[in-house]
């Protein structure tokens, strides 16, 4: 396995910027695909930290099912809006960059983000072909453009659904004073999905009383109705935060972060990942 670990920055990155860890399957001419998709992991943790338990374990979880993988640990509060979007703008260059030397097929890389970071995650596959992005990578849409995304339990509406703590990181206000403005109408995805969003697989449980099910059900809707392909997976039981929703990732705090049925969602998504990319 390549594992490196190199520093992202972007306007408005803090301490140094956010942190890219590698986990790059080393392929030789035995395999019949030396090049491989790649995963970009964005963690969840409400904007104000990044969630280790939805981080390496799922990169290895990927990496064991044949792709490469890559963590992302953005800048978080007080970073605001949108320095998170440019600083994965800046580890997609990066990952292009190097993808012939890593054996990368960058036009099959899909991004993949849990709460926080699913919002994270979908907010960069609805504004990665936006002026404010690819101006400062010096790329185009099409180039920065996610294949694909997968969405784990994600924060998505700003509005009555909304998981306030994670609006109130990534915008540095409360939500009162947030209340009907223009920024938390920006960050409402589910009122953002245009014609170039890509296609999602997404999955949460009926039982999340921290990110309520509904954030997967508008985003689902809105991308219908704009004729983008999506597969939705809800759970009946299962708390918020699953990761891989198994004892390996258990939450030291939560006696029930394992959940059988639950943890069928990966297999599920590597079958959605292989009917799209596959490894051609």
């Amino acid at each position: 396995m390549i594992h490196e670990t190199f520093s992202v920055t972007a306007e408005g990155s803090l301490n140094g910027g956010a942190t890219l860890c590698t986990y790059l399957l080393e392929l030789g001419d035995e395999f019949r695909y030396r090049k491989r998709p790649l995963i970009l992991i964005c963690p969840g943790g409400g904007y104000g930290m990044t969630s280790r338990r939805e981080a390496e374990p799922l990169a290895l979880a990927f990496n064991a099912a044949g792709y490469h993988a890559a963590v992302l640990y953005y800048s978080c509060a007080p970073a605001r809006f949108p320095t998170q979007i440019l600083e994965i703008a800046q580890a997609w260059k990066l990952i292009c960059d190097r993808a012939e030397e890593w054996g990368v097929l960058q036009e099959q890389t899909v991004i993949l983000g849990c709460s926080a970071g699913g919002h994270l995650a979908a907010s960069y596959g609805i504004f990665c072909g936006e002026k404010f992005v690819t101006d400062r990578v010096n790329m185009s849409a099409k180039q920065l453009r996610p294949r694909g995304m997968i969405l784990c339990y994600p924060v998505i509406s700003a509005g009555k659904y909304a998981h306030r703590g994670s609006f109130e990181n990534l915008l540095g206000a409360s939500y009162t004073e947030l209340s009907n403005s223009e920024k938390l109408e920006q960050v409402s995805l589910e009122k953002q999905v245009t014609a170039e969003t890509p296609e999602c697989f997404i999955w949460h449980t009926s039982e999340d009383d921290c990110v309520p099910v509904q954030n997967s059900y508008l985003f689902a809707l809105a991308l219908k109705e704009k004729g983008i392909d999506c597969e939705l997976h809800v759970f009946a039981n299962g708390p918020h935060g699953l990761s891989l929703a198994k004892e390996c990732t258990a939450h030291a705090n939560a006696a029930d972060a394992a959940e059988k049925e639950c943890s069928a969602w990966f297999s599920l998504a590597i079958g959605w990942l292989k009917k799209r990319i596959g490894f051609a």
